[in-house]
């Protein structure tokens, strides 16, 4: 858990940094979580050996709960530091893109955890880390709509072979709004337990709170800069789902789509953006085991797939259409030749 808690805290900590202090505070963190990332990937080779068969990691539950937590302060506090003057222009343009990132790429992967826990306090700190980004529908998407259907058409978090990234981030969006809409209004008409605030409603009320926070902290600055610090992670967010699932599809079969298995989701073995991201490249074992804690996820390279470079540099080269299809299409043809 050493190696979880030290990757991750140290980005947060030199975020923090960079946005009270400015200088080279904020070069350090936007560097730390890009050039070094990629640089620590490359001389470290594949992550760490898996952890051991039925191992507890109450360590694991620790950090992400301080996670969540951190989120909060480092969102609204860099929204201040953005339209506060104590920042000068490029240090704000670098503190901007450091936060944005650690919000996509941390704060991100570490709410993915907590809606998958079954207790009801971890799960309302992700929804909350969602709410907060104006992409609280997510939760509903995410648990209800790609788990059951991903790798096939019925997901829209799942991209067809040969479909560029842009497409598929605004099909994507709608797509798991409404599907997700559509999921809770089904479970509620099942649910015959006490009536409670949807959650659709619930979303709603957390993305106005954050709204309400940021135009308080900055006025109309403030919210202009949460709408671009959201809307750049929740582009990271798509960007990962198109990556991790691109062209892998389950077959159909006489009675449904046959399970979810390893060959259905694009993983990377590298070792520090892994820790980075709490092990969300381990994406197979998260798909088969969703309620396994993270640093018990395994890899096989035998039945999973694997991308050729670590998930962020491939999120780079998605926003690349057809670098990406020069990539990634045979390889997708090689492990699943009915795309």
């Amino acid at each position: 858990m050493a190696r979880f808690a030290i990757i991750t805290l140290g980005m947060a900590a030199l975020l923090a940094l960079g946005l009270r202090f400015g200088g080279i505070w904020s070069g350090a963190a936007l560097a730390y979580i890009t050039a070094f990332t990629a640089f620590m990937d490359r001389i470290g080779g594949v992550s760490a050996a898996d952890a051991p068969t039925g191992q507890e990691f109450p360590a694991g539950h620790g950090l992400s709960l301080l996670l969540g937590i951190l989120h909060f302060p480092l969102l609204f506090g860099g929204i201040a530091a953005l339209t506060g003057p104590a920042l000068a222009p490029l240090e704000k343009g670098l503190c901007f893109f450091a936060l944005a990132l650690f919000l996509g790429q941390i704060s991100n992967s570490n709410a993915h955890e907590l809606i998958h826990r079954s207790a009801r306090g971890p799960r309302r700190l992700g929804i909350a880390v969602y709410c907060s980004l104006l992409f609280g529908h997510h939760v509903s998407a995410h648990r209800h709509v790609h788990h059951v259907h991903a790798a096939t058409d019925l997901d829209p978090n799942s991209a067809r072979l040969g479909e560029g990234f842009y497409a598929f981030a605004l099909h994507a969006w709608a797509g798991s709004f409404r599907q997700g809409l559509a999921a809770e209004r089904a479970r509620s008409i099942r649910n015959t337990g006490p009536c409670r605030l949807p959650p659709y409603a619930v979303y709603a009320v957390g993305a106005l709170a954050s709204c309400a926070l940021a135009a308080l902290l900055g006025g109309i600055a403030g919210l202009l800069w949460l709408i671009a610090l959201a809307g750049y992670a929740q582009m990271q967010l798509l960007l990962s789902d198109y990556v991790q699932h691109y062209g892998l599809r389950r077959r159909k079969t006489p009675y449904g789509w046959e399970p979810v298995g390893p060959a259905h989701s694009w993983n990377a073995p590298h070792g520090f953006s892994s820790a980075l991201m709490l092990n969300a490249p381990r994406h197979s074992d998260h798909h088969a085991r969703p309620a396994r804690a993270y640093p018990g996820l395994t890899l096989d390279r035998r039945s999973m797939p694997m991308l050729p470079q670590s998930l962020p540099v491939m999120a780079v080269i998605a926003l690349v259409p057809p670098l990406w299809r020069r990539v990634m299409d045979r390889r997708v043809r090689a492990w699943s030749p009915s795309s």
